[in-house]
């Protein structure tokens, strides 16, 4: 009896180390993948929108690389981006991450702002390709998906009374005027743009906010692991997370149509 148990032990050892290298391997192939896939994605924006030109004189290179110009590229994307979906006639968003700003237009005209409190974007869309990030700004960028703590369009069901004598008035208050707004849009081509509200006064406002992120987060684990399974590279998601107070957030996420679009200054 007592070689038998001996015998065991040495085997679940066995197994037990066999089950950590497994799951070793697993996590540095996993972080290896993940560190990629931010490399794989701005060359895929570099194939997909820089330019293919001749090489440049020094002098062309350094008017390149020249903040004045710059701006003046970024200011030229911009309004080609707000001009394509003015034409439209359909309300749409524009950021200017510049002066921090969201703008709310309608065949380019301002019919709602709100001040941005914070602003972060990844570092892709700051110290890319130059060219290419100009080029995608160029073009407006069209929500796919999104996912929010409140509903894109607020439904109230009613009984409807079958005379005047049975009709009485609403009298449930208004909860939407307080519930966290936290939201993320997520754009063709994988750029996704957070916007969370300003206000965490009270505790529930921390609580959404930190489950509303340990979802995403959740979310794209999971798409990681479904990928890095089969040997391809996790995808990467540029983002710009902005701050807003609560109601021009909710304002914003109401206004803009399902698939609308936006145009972003960076």
């Amino acid at each position: 009896m007592e070689t038998e148990i001996d015998n065991k032990k040495p085997g679940r050892k066995v197994t037990f180390i066999v089950l950590i290298s497994i799951i070793s391997v697993f996590i540095i192939y996993y972080s290896v993948m993940s560190m990629i896939s931010p490399v794989r994605k701005l060359e895929q924006i570099k194939n997909e929108f820089g330019a293919k030109t001749a090489e440049k004189s020094d002098v062309e290179q350094r008017i390149l690389m020249d903040s004045t110009y710059l701006k003046l590229l970024k200011e030229k994307a911009f309004l080609q981006s707000r001009i394509v979906m003015a034409e439209t006639d359909s309300i749409y968003l524009t950021l200017n991450l510049a002066d921090s700003t969201a703008n709310i237009e309608i065949s380019g005209v301002v019919v709602h702002k709100a001040k941005m409190k914070s602003v972060k974007t990844s570092k892709i869309l700051k110290t890319g390709n130059g060219n290419a990030i100009l080029s995608m700004l160029a073009t407006p960028f069209t929500i796919s998906h999104a996912f929010a703590t409140i509903k894109k369009e607020p439904v109230m069901i009613k009984m409807a009374p079958k005379d005047t004598s049975e009709y009485k008035p609403d009298i449930m208050p208004d909860t939407s005027i307080t519930e966290p707004v936290n939201y993320i849009l997520e754009m063709n081509g994988g750029i996704r743009i957070y916007v969370y509200q300003e206000e965490n006064v009270k505790l529930s406002d921390k609580m959404s906010h930190l489950s509303f992120d340990i979802n995403d987060r959740l979310r794209d684990t999971w798409s990681a692991l479904k990928r890095v399974a089969v040997l391809k590279v996790p995808e990467y998601h540029p983002f710009i997370k902005i701050r807003l107070p609560r109601t021009d957030a909710k304002i914003i996420f109401r206004a803009i149509p399902k698939n609308g679009q936006i145009a972003v200054f960076n």
